[in-house]
């Protein structure tokens, strides 16, 4: 493993510039505190420097809360936010290597965006490594993004992508139910959102406030039920 000074003391580091993007968005967002000492230890087993966007979020901020709360990503922990350590058990990492797929974010529904490590190249796992992935809640499967994290980080701040990403899963009033939402917590919809009647009229769902590790865990077992491919590890929400 590098050390710690290997990956913070780098010429450009990246806070600068993920600060000047999270500053220039028209899409809300929120950069929330961290603790420095768990950003450091975030970094440290990540094994990324303070260089990559993935690296600066982890040591500089406790993540972000994206379009009022719908979308949450992971960064070094804090405010009512797991980070990317906990998420992943990076503390496992150390001794085993780098995780699968590191689960970087998750939105207010259940879905999570995902980062390919190197061993993802069998039909579990599809997109290429080093490409983000995202798991559906509507459709209970990993779909590729075709975009490297950074790619995906600038991707959400831009106005009306999430907008078109998530067109068929928002509602009337939708920014007023998840503005008040802690970050650890999610919205169950009855009936499900893969279901027909869910797709066919995605106002008439009805929603309730759960713990996003219920909501996630609870989409996990509907893709097991489902057949489909094994869905691997979801990360700790």
């Amino acid at each position: 493993m590098r050390e710690l000074s290997e990956l913070i003391e780098v010429d450009r580091p990246g806070w600068p510039e993920v600060r000047g993007h999270l500053e220039r968005s028209r899409v809300p967002v929120r950069a929330l505190p961290g603790d420095p000492a768990q950003g450091r230890t975030c970094l440290h087993r990540l094994q990324v420097t303070a260089r990559s966007f993935l690296g600066a979020l982890a040591l500089e901020s406790g993540g972000l809360l994206v379009d009022d709360g719908w979308l949450r990503v992971h960064g070094g922990g804090g405010a009512g936010l797991a980070g990317l350590g906990e998420v992943n058990d990076l503390s496992a990492a150390v001794v085993h290597g780098p995780p699968v797929r590191l689960v970087v974010g998750h939105d207010v529904l259940g879905g999570v965006f995902a980062l390919n490590g190197p061993a993802c190249e069998d039909d579990r796992y599809p997109g290429r490594p080093g490409e983000m992935v995202y798991f559906a809640p509507d459709s209970l499967r990993w779909e590729p993004l075709e975009a490297t994290y950074a790619s995906w980080l600038l991707w959400m701040l831009q106005e009306q992508n999430l907008e078109n990403f998530y067109a068929d899963l928002r509602w009337p009033g939708w920014r007023g139910e998840v503005g008040g939402l802690a970050p650890d917590r999610g919205l169950a919809a009855t009936p499900f959102l893969w279901t027909r009647e869910a797709a066919r009229d995605p106002a008439a769902v009805r929603r309730a406030p759960v713990p996003v590790a219920e909501l996630v865990g609870m989409n996990r077992e509907f893709a097991e039920l489902a057949g489909g491919p094994d869905p691997g590890p979801f990360g700790t929400l």
